[in-house]
């Protein structure tokens, strides 16, 4: 392991003002010019595309490609999109890169019929199509006819451009050389986006589709399409209690949004699923793979972990595929400021040094034949708490031990099993009063949530709280946590929600923090005693044993409810607290479980029932949580 000291991560600020962003947009204009181009497919349908060329002649140039969902646009040849100088892509436009942003199949411009997740079809024969086949094609087309090209491809994208990374990755083309899936749509079903181990991730999954991103396209368009809800916006845990059980969410959707009637359709894990995790078809890639995320992403944290996982097991060992995992929310990593999330500080911009000192020299090294990346390790992580970018062999570390913490009774949490005697911890929870995921009054899901504040949960009487004695020495975790519960409970389904927690100490406070003043909002948030949320995860209970094939409770009977946590990387400072939170509702950014084993999406306002929940903690049922501690 290899710790890179705090120092050298500052790095110098390409853009500071305002008149800077401007002389950089005045730069690009003077050193490329903008061409629209319709690209054909196999199956004679035609993908817009926008591709901005270096005046450049004097030299052979790669290709940088994105292809997006989420429009090309700005559309006309004079209309040149501000990611060239405000986002970090105007390191490639000074590196003179040909940059090319595709409309998917289906979308905006582009011809043909748009399919959410389009699944991989690794047997494709004459014309048959899928979003492998169309990078293809793609790639095929531009390094045939673009101007002073150098035969080399590589391709990166956010979210829903991730997964499309993923697939370009799938294409098998010769001249793409590498590849960068960030933050990467994987698994809807298990971790990504709309649900979370079957739970469907409410606030999201709804709002994404309903709101406009599902409406039908019937014929290319500049224009977005327009949300035909009517609700308030003010208030998500009123606006979205007060609709109530989801078969009365997806009448307010109305019938047009596809993607919605398919989630309803196919509530458990199936074939449906299956087609639909890259996972599955990630073996023998040909490019060089990077793969990003962030700690703190509140859409994709699972892909990045997982997605990356996956390609070490079913690629060789010489293959180059390696992981950066930083301190981010969605995107950030992408962005001009990478220095905090919410009320937690980093140290540093560590967006800045990520960009200029992974993906720059990744891509540089791959299309350009430019510089050496050979002492970059195969996982690159940042560490809260301790603020600090580690160095690693592979991920999870090798040093990496398994240890189990146990709940015990009066809320605390130690090393030692619990007694004979030690008992459970019950609660009630109620749907009609479930457990806000935050205690702000907003209408759209924040990304602070995933570093906020949790005193507030601590504080109700449906949430249960562990916590060690301050430490005597640094806890680092790094991996992936699995949560291991014993519980009886009085209903046949209920969701479990674990959350990681550090407690800053009472008298906490960051170097340059201003105290708040009295009847003023002026000042930093009270920093003293904070409950960091580390990282925090839900479970529908009847996928315990399967989520292909969900399983009553018994009510009053012992059970057993495991599920796996995504990887953390934190140190809790000595001094601080480990803190576990068990919940089990977590609105509205999942949905309410009637706490009856119904189909969820069918059930009605009248099928929602209080349900007790006990967490046993006694010598022969010692509920605990397995933490990856580094020694």
């Amino acid at each position: 392991m290899r710790k890179i000291p705090a120092l050298l991560l500052a790095c110098i600020l390409f853009i500071t003002s305002y008149a800077q962003y401007a002389q950089d947009s005045a730069w690009v204009r003077d050193h490329y010019y903008k061409k629209e181009l319709y690209i054909p497919m196999r199956d004679g349908v035609k993908l817009f595309t926008s591709v901005y060329i270096p005046k450049d002649t004097t030299a052979l140039h790669p290709i940088l490609l994105t292809r997006t969902p989420y429009s090309c646009a700005p559309y006309g040849e004079n209309n040149f999109s501000p990611n060239l100088w405000y986002r970090h892509w105007r390191y490639y436009a000074r590196e003179n890169y040909i940059i090319v942003t595709q409309d998917v199949r289906g979308r905006w411009m582009s011809e043909g019929d748009f399919v959410d997740i389009r699944p991989f079809n690794p047997n494709k024969k004459d014309k048959e199509t899928d979003e492998a086949s169309d990078t293809y094609d793609a790639i095929d087309w531009l390094t045939k006819n673009l101007p002073n090209n150098n035969q080399r491809v590589g391709v990166f994208g956010i979210s829903y451009p991730g997964f499309y990374s993923t697939m370009a990755a799938l294409s098998g083309h010769p001249a793409l050389k590498a590849v960068s899936p960030q933050a990467p749509v994987t698994d809807w079903f298990q971790g990504d986006d709309f649900h979370h181990n079957g739970a469907f991730m409410l606030m999201d999954g709804f709002s994404f589709y309903a709101g406009g991103f599902g409406y039908p396209r019937p014929k290319p368009t500049t224009v977005g399409p327009v949300s035909a809800l009517k609700w308030p916006t003010n208030d998500n845990y009123a606006t979205y209690l007060s609709v109530g059980a989801l078969s009365n969410f997806i009448k307010l959707a109305g019938d047009s949004v596809q993607f919605l009637k398919d989630l309803w359709a196919h509530p458990n894990y199936d074939a449906f699923w299956t087609a639909r995790n890259p996972r599955n078809f990630v073996a023998d890639l040909m490019p060089a793979m990077l793969v990003v995320g962030g700690l703190f992403d509140a859409e994709d944290c699972f892909g990045a972990w997982n997605l990356y996982k996956a390609i070490e097991q079913k690629n060789k060992p010489t293959h180059f595929n390696k992981l950066v995992m930083g301190p981010w929310y969605h995107g950030q990593w992408a962005s001009t400021d990478g220095t905090h999330l919410g009320n937690v500080r980093f140290g540093s911009n560590t967006a800045f040094w990520y960009q200029n000192n992974i993906e720059i020299p990744f891509f540089n090294y791959y299309l350009k034949g430019k510089g050496d990346i050979g002492a970059q390790a195969e996982a690159t992580i940042f560490f809260s708490g301790e603020n600090n970018w580690h160095q690693y062999a592979q991920w999870p570390p090798a040093e990496k031990q398994d240890k189990r913490i146990y709940l015990q009774p009066g809320g605390k949490l130690g090393w030692e099993k619990p007694g004979a005697d030690g008992g459970f911890s019950e609660y009630t929870s109620d749907p009609s009063h479930p457990v806000p995921y935050t205690e702000d009054v907003h209408f759209w899901r924040t990304r602070e949530y995933m570093t906020d504040d949790q005193r507030f949960a601590a504080r109700r009487p449906d949430v249960l709280s562990f916590q060690t004695a301050p430490l005597t020495d640094n806890l680092t975790l790094a991996g992936p946590v699995v949560a291991d519960l014993i519980t009886k409970i009085s209903s046949t389904d209920a969701d479990f929600i674990v959350k990681i927690i550090d407690v800053f100490p009472d008298d906490f406070t960051y170097p340059d923090a201003q105290p708040q003043q009295r009847r003023s909002a002026g000042g930093d948030y009270p920093m003293g005693g904070y409950q960091m949320l580390v990282r925090g995860e839900i479970m529908r209970g009847r996928f315990r044993e399967s989520f292909a094939s969900p399983k009553a409770f018994t009510p009053g009977k012992t059970e057993k409810v495991q599920f796996t946590l995504p990887d953390v990387a934190h140190t809790f400072q000595k001094g601080h607290r480990l803190m576990i939170q068990v919940q089990s509702s977590w609105f509205p950014l999942a949905d309410r479980n009637p706490q009856q084993f119904i189909d969820i999406y069918k059930a009605t306002d009248a099928d929602f029932r209080k349900a007790n929940i006990k967490i046993l903690h006694d010598a022969a049922n010692s509920s605990s949580i397995v933490l990856p501690v580094l020694p």
